[in-house]
C-alpha cells in the first residue's frame, strides 16, 4: 500500500537491531485516516474468507484491527498482556517473545469473548518473526476456533515470520513489506 510505505519512509525511524519505529502514526500516536485506509484495504483483501471475529494483541494491534473490523462489520477481541480483575479466573493464556520489549509477554483472552466454532481473522501491526501471531493462533486453537486469515500493516520479510506461519495454509496479507533495515535505510520488498 503506497500511502503506508510513504509514511514509513517519511516518518519511520530505523533504530537498528531490526526495530522500525512507527510511533508517530501507528504505535503511540495513531493517524485515524491512515488506519481507516489500511482497514479498508485489509477488509477488501479478506472479504470472502467468512471471518466471524477479529483477534489482535494489545496494544498496537488494536487500531488496525478496529479499522478492519469496521469495514467488515465484525467484533474485535484483543489479547491482554496483563489480567485485569474483571476477567474470570480461567482464561486462555500463552507466552510470546516480544522483540521490542526484550522479554516474554503473556497473551490472555477471556473465554467469554473467544469461544469455540469461531472463524478468526488475526490482524496486527507487524509481522516479524511471527511469534506474537503464533501466540494468537494458539489462543484461537485452544478456544476451539479456527484462524482463517492473517493481516498486518507492516511485514519485516527478513525476520522469517511468513515462512513460520505458512504451514497454517491460510492467507497472509501485509500492506507494506520491509525487506531490509540495513545501513540506516528502509528498503521495501
Amino acid at each position: 500500500m503506497k500511502e503506508l510505505e510513504q509514511r514509513i519512509l517519511s516518518e519511520g525511524k530505523n533504530l537498528g537491531n531490526g526495530i522500525l519505529k512507527v510511533d508517530g502514526f501507528i504505535n503511540h500516536q495513531v493517524d485515524p485516516m491512515l488506519m481507516n485506509a489500511c482497514g479498508r484495504e485489509l477488509a477488501q483483501a479478506f472479504a470472502g474468507i467468512g471471518a466471524t471475529k477479529i483477534l489482535t494483541a494489545e496494544i498496537s494491534g488494536i487500531a488496525p484491527a478496529l479499522a478492519t473490523a469496521m469495514h467488515l462489520g465484525l467484533p474485535v477481541v484483543y489479547a491482554r498482556k496483563t489480567k485485569p480483575i474483571t476477567m474470570p479466573d480461567q482464561v486462555y493464556l500463552t507466552l510470546a517473545p516480544s522483540h521490542t520489549k526484550g522479554r516474554m509477554v503473556e497473551l490472555i483472552v477471556s473465554p467469554e469473548y473467544l469461544g469455540g466454532g469461531e472463524k478468526i481473522l488475526i490482524i496486527d501491526d507487524f509481522l516479524a518473526s511471527g511469534s506474537t501471531i503464533h501466540g494468537l493462533v494458539r489462543l484461537t486453537q485452544t478456544a476451539g476456533s479456527t484462524v482463517v486469515g492473517i493481516g498486518t500493516l507492516i511485514e519485516k520479510t527478513f525476520e522469517g515470520g511468513r515462512r513460520a506461519l505458512q504451514a497454517l495454509g491460510i492467507p497472509i496479507i501485509s500492506l507494506a513489506a520491509v525487506a531490509s533495515l540495513e545501513n540506516d535505510t528502509i528498503t521495501f520488498a
